[in-house]
């Protein structure tokens, strides 16, 4: 196996190996042989996540206490990843979900981890992530769904667009205007899905990742509690911030593992594929695509093992999960891509899985942040804002 070579050049601990090999297990027994069903209908594999979270995985950012397995960012990385290879949208419901939970770990009242991490480390709840709105998505600072003060509650009203989990979801981490405009105005809830005046408009159809759910959210006069409030008003902002930072090692993660099964595929396709005489895997057309896709896989890990590294030892890793998402999801797209042109006319049937992972590779330079968002990021790391 491809991946018994390479990580073993990576100084994983025993739990975080187990981690892995334990998602791995679960994507080929209950994801692999349906997949290409789920696929073509749309299917979102609720059971999974019941399975999931049996194997302690959808815990694994949520400390013990509270009933998770506190695992940390490199074992979610490792699972993540693992998921990807056999489904990329399956892989980003756990990203997302774990994303949230670590968010209410860093930022949540006592009372708030109380009523949802142990929630969430069973399974039980399915978490998702409301940012996005129709002139508000790469600039987030311009959030316009507003939530007012009224007594004891706040009252929420607006659309909130592509929520990843959204309709499978009970619980929302939502961003809405406090005050007047700018990042500062904005603050951050969590929203019981069952809340009235919650509603999901409409589930969005999409080019790849279709087992993931994604829909638009409709909040009209919903009220919710003031403890709902996550951190302090006005900062919701810098909360969206704290959770798509954490939630880029899993997108990076994610299109590492579909970069790891385009790699898989096409070796496994040169080696049996016969034209003039050969295997075409001994044609250098072939050979250095597979050569470059290795290298670069080796390369994504590294970048994603580090910055998931730092984020364990409590250190800073911003710009290292922004380089890790930036470099990954390029080279996922690029060589799904060549997976196809590998495959030759087979490639772009559905009777072999790489069409699918070249639908799926484009999404992870899009979602969490652009490609463009995350060189904005590491340049201004280096550069300092110079305008």
């Amino acid at each position: 196996m491809i991946d018994a070579s390479t990580r073993a050049q990576f100084d994983l601990t025993d739990e975080q190996r187990q981690i892995a090999e334990l998602a791995g297990e679960i994507a080929r027994r209950e994801i692999a042989p349906h997949i290409a069903r789920w696929d073509r209908e749309h299917v979102f594999p609720r059971a999974l996540f019941t399975t999931l979270n049996d194997a302690g995985i959808m815990g694994i950012l949520v400390p013990e206490e509270f009933g998770g397995v506190d695992a940390g960012y490199v074992a979610y990385a490792l699972a993540v990843e693992e998921l990807a290879r056999a489904d990329a949208g399956s892989a980003v419901t756990l990203s997302v979900h774990s994303m949230i939970a670590a968010a209410i770990v860093k930022l949540g009242r006592d009372e708030q981890k109380r009523m949802w991490l142990p929630k969430l480390a069973s399974g039980d709840t399915i978490a998702a992530f409301a940012l996005t709105e129709p002139d508000a998505g790469s600039d987030a600072a311009s959030i316009r769904a507003t939530a007012t003060r009224d007594g004891d509650d706040y009252v929420l009203n607006g659309r909130k667009q592509w929520c990843t989990n959204g309709s499978v979801s009970g619980v929302t981490m939502g961003m809405f205007r406090t005050a007047g405009g700018g990042a500062r105005g904005v603050s951050s809830f969590l929203i019981d899905n069952t809340t009235p005046g919650v509603t999901v408009e409409r589930l969005t159809e999409k080019l790849g990742i279709r087992t993931s759910n994604t829909c638009d959210l409709a909040f009209d006069g919903a009220r919710v509690p003031a403890g709902a409030l996550l951190g302090r008003e006005g900062d919701g902002f810098g909360s969206a911030m704290t959770a798509l930072a954490g939630g880029r090692i899993g997108i990076a993660a994610q299109a590492t593992g579909i970069l790891a099964a385009c790699l898989e595929h096409s070796v496994a396709f040169a080696k049996d594929r016969v034209a003039f005489g050969r295997a075409i895997g001994a044609f250098e057309g072939v050979s250095f695509k597979i050569a470059q896709m290795a290298t670069d896989l080796d390369a994504a890990r590294l970048l994603v093992y580090r910055a998931a590294a730092l984020a364990d030892a409590g250190r800073p890793f911003v710009v290292e999960a922004s380089k890790a998402k930036l470099f990954a999801s390029a080279a996922a797209r690029k060589h799904a891509a060549e997976a196809v042109q590998i495959h030759g006319g087979y490639g772009y049937t559905t009777e072999f899985p790489v069409e699918r992972y070249y639908r799926d590779a484009k999404i992870t330079e899009i979602y969490e942040g652009t490609s463009e968002i995350q060189q904005i990021i590491i340049a201004r790391s280096l550069l300092g804002k110079l305008d």
